[in-house]
């Protein structure tokens, strides 16, 4: 009796219930219901996975049965029911459940109408290739921990050395106590560019992820209806995601019957049970709740879905389709919970944070397989450094071992005379006699060379973050080429949802880049319009070391093309650029685009469509000229696309909208310019990733400086094959005969418009001339006649004399006397201009004055004013 009380241990009931349970809560928790964050799967799935590479079954072999597999799990690692194990086995082979499965199947593994799949004893099944390739490649390699299993007789690992982020690839779904999981799928693809992109911007937010990783793609397709409820459950781990199952009304033909309107459904919401659904409208059919219908029926085959839904003639589809979307699981809610386990604990992730987690266990595994290769390259150098040694001196070594009495005396005799290791020693009691041959003593040394070689490599990988991340970067890029997928689900904007676009009025702006990368956007009202001659206003806070690079006029809609050096293009939304004051710096371009530190913007462009009937021009600082059609821009990644293909030492620096008919103007700094047309004659179409051809023979010390495109239907009404006349070339003398110490003097209003009405080219369009001295004029495009591509030219223009300081800053094309004009300094500041205050000249003179500048400045950079963003502007006369 006393020996069973003191067995009794008296414990408060309350805490021994609390205890437990949390025991038990952790238990399920982390044991059986949560993912793990690292490589997306839960224990049973990862044993799974795991007993199958211990079997073999890699995608290359045969199948084996599941049976077997099952078996394997339950007996080494897995100590729950075979029906659990079979079950998950099973929903890793369906293709309508995961978005890649992990398993191939092989025989009947269930159905989206919720058929059970056939016992496991009659079923086959085997690892994916992607499997092999993103789940398992490195686990041999010392990259992950194993722990003791069940009963301490095996090693199972604790996690899979994942390649890719398999959490948010198939996603998962579980229910825990107290907390539940359900992510949904993505795509491949988009799930590695994210992932690029937070390696080369670990500032990035969730919300810039987006434009890489544009919503779940679900295996069955389907469509997502806004992305408010995706944007919620990316930023706060929480989210409704409404899907909408795809349907099309069509006029089905019967034999014998009138012709009757029908619904298709093709497509089915992820996790929709297609024989449920059909059998609830039904249902509703029978108890009047859906009117309109007047026969259902699934005409689903191997090649895909088709439910069919007859309607009666007196119906109206589009209503009975929306009754159907708000009645039926056809449009139904993914309640996004993206709820895992990150060191062990359940934690809410958004979308970046899932990214880091995975990223920084990638970073992880790579160290600790490059350890283990370097240890393995370094013991196998260490064995060959031994057997060198013996090479080196065999005679005495083979004297050595045969007077020695036995194979310890040899070892330690070995080890004491030329100071080797046991492991050496050994090596080379152990050398065959075929190793002593002269040709196998060469693969000894090229072997120990080529280790070195490997081990400075893996060295160098361990002292350098930078390769680490290289590394995984090329290893998903490897993956993503053979197993992306394009998208099948498709993101619509939601009933209701206001676009962004919407929320933004189009109006005219002015974007500026400088050279140092900063990047603004003004209002063209900003700036009124100013008479010629004047200074003009500040538009930027530029540092002394910094200039403006970069200008031109658009709509806040447009698409702005960025196009670097290197010949990459880059894609922002015009509204997406920040707005600033005239006096402020802007913004730094990098914090806007993935641009490398060594690249620079050489050309923005903007485009309001993509159009197939428009072209790209495309021209290099080493004369190379190429067009390439606009819509192969359409679809540019956040990451940047290849625009042209470039030589070494070459650059591309301008870049222009043409069609085929239009003609192409090139100018050079020393005031040369030539005039072709951009037929497929003299400039074929050529694809992105190519070089171009000549456009333009150079002087020696002479550089292009820019080319602007002539409009076909301008270029129809001018003769300018004829040669100029004496009276056009007569044009202005008095500008020509300024001297340059009269540069300071006033010129007069009479003399401008003794010059327009003395010209012959007093109807448009011209050619804007514009010096970086300041000065500037029209010459009518009929004295830049039409010639060859790659020919030397015309003279644009002659030069006032600043001591050779004075060249020419750009080309322009301007249409109309309406037109205004925006010129910008590289000190930033901005003038303002209507074209009919620059009179008109022939190419032979010098032009007038435009803009007065200070000491060092030039003009950079000129930009036409669209017509409609000059309309409602007062025009403000100021004095010099």
């Amino acid at each position: 009796m006393t020996t069973s009380q003191e067995r009794i241990i008296p414990t408060d009931l309350r805490n021994e219930m609390s205890q437990s349970y949390l025991e038990y809560a952790m238990s399920v928790i982390v044991g059986r219901a949560l993912p793990d964050a690292r490589d997306g799967l839960k224990p049973v799935h990862r044993r799974i996975l795991y007993a199958m590479h211990e079997l073999g079954l890699m995608h290359d072999r045969p199948f084996r049965k599941c049976a077997r597999v099952v078996g394997e799990v339950l007996g080494k690692y897995h100590p729950h029911g075979d029906t659990a194990v079979y079950d998950a086995l099973v929903r890793m082979a369906q293709d309508f459940s995961m978005r890649s499965p992990l398993i191939n199947g092989h025989g009947n593994f269930g159905s989206v109408d919720n058929d059970p799949p056939a016992a496991m004893r009659y079923t086959e099944c085997r690892l994916q290739a992607l499997t092999n390739l993103s789940l398992l490649q490195d686990i041999e390699s010392e990259t992950v921990d194993f722990i003791d299993n069940f009963d301490g007789s095996q090693q199972e690992p604790t996690v899979l050395p994942s390649r890719i982020p398999q959490l948010l690839l198939n996603g998962s779904s579980g229910i825990a106590v107290g907390m539940a999981t359900n992510i949904p799928p993505h795509n491949l693809g988009e799930l590695i560019d994210g992932l690029v992109a937070l390696i080369h911007n670990p500032e990035i937010t969730d919300l810039e992820l987006m434009d890489y990783i544009h919503g779940p793609d679900f295996p069955t397709g389907a469509q997502v209806l806004g992305t408010s409820g995706i944007r919620e459950a990316y930023t706060t781990g929480r989210g409704s995601i409404t899907m909408r199952g795809v349907a099309t009304i069509e006029t089905v033909q019967q034999r014998g019957r009138q012709d009757r309107e029908a619904i298709i459904i093709t497509e089915l919401p992820y996790q929709t049970n297609k024989a449920a659904l059909i059998e609830k409208i039904a249902d509703m059919v029978n108890e009047k709740r859906l009117e309109g219908i007047a026969d259902i029926r699934d005409e689903s085959d191997r090649d895909g879905m088709r439910i069919v839904i007859e309607l009666k003639r007196d119906s109206y589809p589009r209503v009975v389709l929306n009754n159907l979307y708000k009645q039926t699981p056809l449009q139904a809610n993914f309640g996004a919970n993206m709820l895992a386990l990150v060191n062990g604990k359940p934690e809410i992730l958004n979308l970046k944070k899932f990214l880091e987690v995975f990223l920084d266990f990638r970073i992880e595994s790579i160290t600790r397989r490059t350890r283990y290769e370097l240890r393995k390259a370094e013991a196998r150098d260490h064995l060959l450094q031994g057997l060198l040694i013996a090479l080196s001196q065999l005679d005495e070594i083979i004297v050595l071992i045969r007077h020695a009495p036995d194979a310890p005396t040899a070892k330690g005799e070995l080890i004491t005379n030329y100071g080797l290791s046991e492991v050496q020693a050994d090596a080379i009691l152990q050398m065959q006699l075929r190793r002593l041959t002269a040709l196998e003593a060469d693969k000894i040394r090229q072997e120990h060379e080529d280790l070195q070689t490997q081990i400075a490599d893996l060295q160098d990988i361990l002292a350098r973050r930078e390769r680490i991340l290289e590394i995984i970067e090329t290893e998903i890029a490897q993956l993503k080429e053979s197993f992306s997928t394009p998208r099948r689900t498709v993101i619509l904007p939601g009933e209701g949802e206001i676009d962004e676009r919407d929320l933004i009025a189009n109006e005219k702006a002015i974007i500026l880049v400088t050279e140092q990368g900063y990047i603004k956007r003004m209002p063209v009202n900003t700036f009124e319009a100013q008479s010629r001659a004047t200074r003009g206003k500040a538009a930027a806070k530029v540092k002394d070391d910094d200039t403006i690079e970069h200008f031109l006029t658009c709509c806040d809609h447009d698409s702005i093309l960025f196009f670097s050096d290197r010949g990459v293009v880059y894609c922002l939304k015009a509204y997406q650029i920040p707005v600033s004051s005239r006096t402020s710096r802007g913004t730094a371009i990098v914090q806007m685009l993935p641009i490398p530190r060594e690249e620079k913007i050489t050309s923005i462009v903007p485009v309001d469509e993509f159009s197939r009937e428009e072209y790209l021009v495309m021209l290099t600082k080493g004369g190379n000229i190429k067009k390439t059609e606009l819509a192969s821009f359409s679809n540019i990644r956040a990451n940047g696309l290849i625009a042209i293909s470039l030589e070494e030492g070459d650059q591309l620096r301008w870049v222009r909208r043409a069609r085929v008919e239009d003609s192409i103007l090139v100018g050079s700094r020393l005031g040369m310019a030539i005039h072709f047309r951009c037929t497929h004659e003299q400039l074929r179409p050529l694809s992105r990733a190519t070089r171009g051809v000549r456009a333009m023979k150079l002087k020696k010390g002479d550089e292009l400086v820019g080319m602007d495109i002539l409009p076909a239907a301008i270029l129809d009404t001018l003769n300018t094959d004829e040669p100029e006349t004496a009276e056009i070339e007569a044009v202005e003398i008095e500008a020509v005969e300024i001297e340059a110490v009269e540069i300071e003097a006033v010129e007069t209003e009479n003399q401008e418009e003794t010059a327009e009405v003395t010209s012959t080219g007093s109807i448009g369009p011209w050619v804007l001339v514009i010096t970086m001295g300041g000065y500037g004029k029209r010459v009518p495009v009929a004295q830049f006649r039409l010639q060859n591509r790659a020919g030397q030219g015309l003279m644009a223009t002659k030069f006032k004399n600043r001591k050779g300081k004075d060249k020419l800053a750009t080309l322009r094309i301007v249409n109309n006397d309406h037109d205004e004009i925006m010129m910008v300094t590289k000190r930033g500041i901005i003038i303002r201009q209507a074209v009919n205050a620059i009179s008109i000249q022939s190419r032979s003179a010098t032009g007038v004055r435009v803009q007065r500048l200070d000491e060092e400045d030039a003009i950079n950079g000129v930009a036409i004013v669209p017509p409609d963003a000059v309309d409602d502007v007062d025009v403000v006369e100021e004095a010099e």
